[in-house]
């Protein structure tokens, strides 16, 4: 049985419709991350379930940012992974491809779910399972125009763009009508996360205003 969702604020992942992704940082990293994300405006946080511990990191950080952060759990794969980010506390669920078993179960547990999909079919199908928004990844292959092409059949579907998503074009995949994006290494560059640089990790979340 997988309990139903803790509260998702839609009001905080509007204020910044950016979802940085975490994936196997080192754990020690992670309190002053979250504090510099977060006092660098950002709302809204992806762990991935394939890092070392993952539920353990999604659980420590809903302690601690219990409504300042949107606080998720990424590449679920399957019903077993969705349990496991349910019972760690996770707010809403990503998927690096379309499980409509999962997407099922999110949807009877009131979870908001950002599935991936890559093709039109696949992003109807996603948002007629219950989507919240449709993870259109990897959005480089295709570029911001794909998103903005999707507005003609599917006005009514909201597209998060993950996948090559930076500084340089971020903005770009906004205006061809994006409702969000998803943004990975280049919002958390390794080099200074594992320099502990926390200033210029700072400096470099500027760049995303």
């Amino acid at each position: 049985m997988i309990g139903t969702a803790d509260t998702f604020s839609d009001q905080l992942f509007r204020q910044r419709p950016i979802v940085g992704i975490l994936r196997n940082i080192d754990p020690g990293a992670y309190p002053e991350l979250l504090s510099r994300y977060h006092g660098a405006g950002f709302t809204t946080i992806e762990i991935t379930m394939n890092t070392t511990d993952a539920s353990k990191i999604i659980r420590e950080a809903r302690d601690h940012w219990t409504s300042r952060l949107n606080i998720g759990a990424g590449t679920v794969c399957n019903v077993d992974e969705l349990k496991s980010a349910i019972d760690a506390g996770a707010q809403f669920i990503v998927t690096p491809v379309l499980n409509l078993e999962v997407i099922e179960a999110c949807v009877k547990a009131g979870m908001p779910v950002f599935p991936g999909a890559f093709s039109p079919t696949e992003i109807y199908k996603g948002w007629q399972a219950g989507a919240t928004l449709v993870k259109v990844f990897p959005a480089s292959v295709n570029g911001s125009q794909f998103i903005k092409e999707m507005q003609g059949p599917f006005p009514q579907i909201g597209l998060m763009a993950v996948g090559g998503v930076g500084a340089e074009n971020f903005r770009s995949f906004f205006d061809a009508g994006a409702a969000a994006v998803g943004m990975g290494s280049k919002l958390f560059p390794p080099k200074i996360i594992e320099s502990r640089n926390w200033d210029m990790l700072s400096a470099h979340f500027n760049q995303f205003n």
